[in-house]
């Protein structure tokens, strides 16, 4: 037994310990140090994107919508990291630019933002900016952006595409027509909200009250308003009283209330089918109607005048009494 477990205790013996090479230690802290750094960097790119969206949901806490200028826009916009989307209205608004149109694009985008801004779903996926050119000219010369007003939308990652330019000729500044460009640019779905305006309501109700304050100082008096003789002494040198003749005056009179009438149902059809603010809208269509209403009675008025038979309700009955 002796004899045959020599040689294996020779061979144990005779072993040495394996080590690495001698030229693998240099590579291994080269890649201890590359994850260290790898990892550092990460973690570098995370607070640099939380200061970011930080500083922006600030912002938007004061304002809906928020001024960009060079530097601002190349940080938060233009230089990476980037986990969210920003929508970029480059306007005008400098009153030596006189450009009207951007105010009043302003007035829809800044509704637009507001009603983000409000809503239960606002989250820190989408902003709301502008470039002013006298603020930022350097940025319109890097875009190319040769007009205004004029919306982008630059996304999470990579360039804006040509989708991402708003067709603000084709389809017009709304603030509803944003909104759904926006919903198919970044899939976030916003509702608008307008602010009540009562200027219509408030002109309306100013005309009735001054209406009936007249009326009640005259309430003792009010035979003005039934004096025929009054009426047609306003019409008696112009309209012909005979259906058979007509003044050359007369004429011209029905071609102005034609005319008025006219373009109260363009103002009418304007109100219905426009996209502009809801309280213009209505004033537009009290406008409307009231010319409509107005003109055409005046035009029936002059009609009944002519044609002393209108309307026809007497002789219609006293032909079915013949037939009878």
């Amino acid at each position: 037994m002796g004899a045959r477990g020599a040689p294996s205790r020779r061979r144990q013996a005779g072993r040495r310990p394996r080590y690495l090479p001698t030229g693998s230690f240099p590579f291994l802290l080269l890649l201890l140090l590359l994850c260290i750094q790898l990892g550092g960097g990460q973690k570098k790119k995370e607070n640099l994107l939380a200061e970011k969206v930080e500083q922006l949901m600030e912002w938007s806490s004061r304002r809906s919508v928020f001024r960009m200028n060079g530097d601002k826009f190349r940080k938060f916009i233009k230089a990476p990291p980037r986990n969210y989307s920003m929508i970029v209205m480059f306007t005008a608004l400098q009153p030596q630019r006189q450009c009207s149109v951007c105010r009043l694009a302003n007035e829809e985008y800044q509704i637009l933002a507001n009603s983000w801004r409000y809503s239960s779903a606002f989250c820190n996926k989408l902003f709301f900016s502008k470039v002013d050119y006298d603020e930022g000219t350097d940025i319109f010369q890097q875009l190319n952006i040769n007009s205004a007003p004029t919306f982008m939308h630059f996304p999470p990652k990579g360039r804006p595409k040509r989708a991402d330019t708003f067709d603000l000729q084709r389809i017009g500044f709304a603030a509803e027509q944003l909104a759904k460009w926006i919903a198919d640019r970044t899939d976030v779905h916003i509702r608008v909200f307008r602010p009540p305006n009562y200027s219509g309501t408030i002109a309306l109700a100013l005309l009735v009250s001054l209406v009936g304050g007249l009326l009640y100082l005259r309430r003792n008096n009010l035979e003005f308003i039934y004096n025929k003789t009054g009426w047609a002494m306003v019409s008696l040198s112009y309209i012909h009283g005979s259906s058979q003749v007509q003044f050359v005056a007369e004429s011209h009179i029905i071609l102005v209330l034609n005319a008025a009438i006219t373009m109260g149902m363009v103002l009418l059809n304007e109100a219905a089918t426009s996209k502009g603010d809801v309280g213009k809208r209505r004033i537009i269509c009290l406008v409307g109607l009231g010319l409509v209403v107005f003109f055409f009675s005046f035009l029936l008025s002059i009609f009944r005048s002519k044609y002393h038979g209108y309307p026809y309700r007497e002789n219609r009955e006293y032909s079915l009494k013949l037939y009878k």
